[in-house]
């Protein structure tokens, strides 16, 4: 085991290489034993070894997709994509360098490349269901409405329609594309990033995600939360 001054360089390097939060580095690396390093000598290029599902069936749970919806719209299902991305060693990648090789490499559209990188990341063992890659938690929550998506989007948008139906307060807008997507600041450091999609006509859906939140169980309260502004959203749009 390295001297306790190594370790948290190698740790650190680790945080830095792929996102992790201190102490599941710390316990990546502590997984096998290690030469010990000298002070003075540069650490070595780290390569990760992360856990993965005991087999290729347990992707798509751990990962949170069917594999017949990913092949549908990537092409690969989940062991195909952890084959294929293991070849470039993305378990060593940060977040947004998984996204971007995915992406640029294989012709992904953005929705679906979020969707193969946050499973790789789990299958892998870089993060858990609802964790971000720095640590945080964050969940997501979809509805859809009977109303034209620029309705939708006002109804997000303009501040005294948002206060008739989201409890929440202090919260301000980022950035807004109208009528596709929002990012919404939350008082306490939160962010929330809305998508919106026209179903028709008259029929459109909100696909939400409320990130940098501090743990399982907050994350799991402002889902329900977000459940009942949603409900709330519903009945003054109806």
């Amino acid at each position: 085991m390295p001297r306790e001054k190594d370790l948290k360089r190698l740790v650190r390097a680790r945080m830095k290489k792929t996102g992790e939060a201190y102490t599941t580095a710390r316990s990546h690396i502590l997984e096998k034993p290690r030469r010990a390093t000298s002070p003075a000598a540069a650490p070595a290029r780290l390569t990760t070894t992360p856990a993965a599902t005991s087999s290729a069936t347990d992707f798509a749970t751990v990962a949170g997709m069917k594999d017949t919806a990913v092949r549908e719209h990537t092409g690969r299902d989940w062991e195909e994509w952890v084959r294929t991305l293991d070849t470039h060693d993305a378990h060593t990648l940060t977040h947004a360098e998984i996204a971007k090789l995915v992406s640029t490499t294989y012709n992904i559209p953005s929705w679906w490349t979020q969707t193969v990188t946050v499973g790789y990341e789990r299958i892998k063992g870089l993060r858990v269901r609802g964790q971000q890659r720095n640590g945080t938690f964050g969940m997501t929550i979809s509805r859809t409405f009977n109303v034209p998506v620029a309705t939708l989007f006002h109804a997000w948008e303009n501040p005294a329609t948002r206060r008739r139906w989201l409890g929440a307060t202090g919260v301000k807008i980022r950035t807004a594309n109208a009528p596709k997507t929002m990012r919404l600041g939350w008082s306490d450091g939160a962010i929330v990033a809305a998508g919106f999609t026209a179903k028709g006509p008259s029929k459109s859906s909100v696909a939400l995600e409320h990130a940098k939140l501090p743990d399982r169980e907050t994350a799991a309260r402002i889902k329900q939360q977000w459940s009942e502004w949603l409900d709330a959203l519903r009945e003054l749009l109806a």
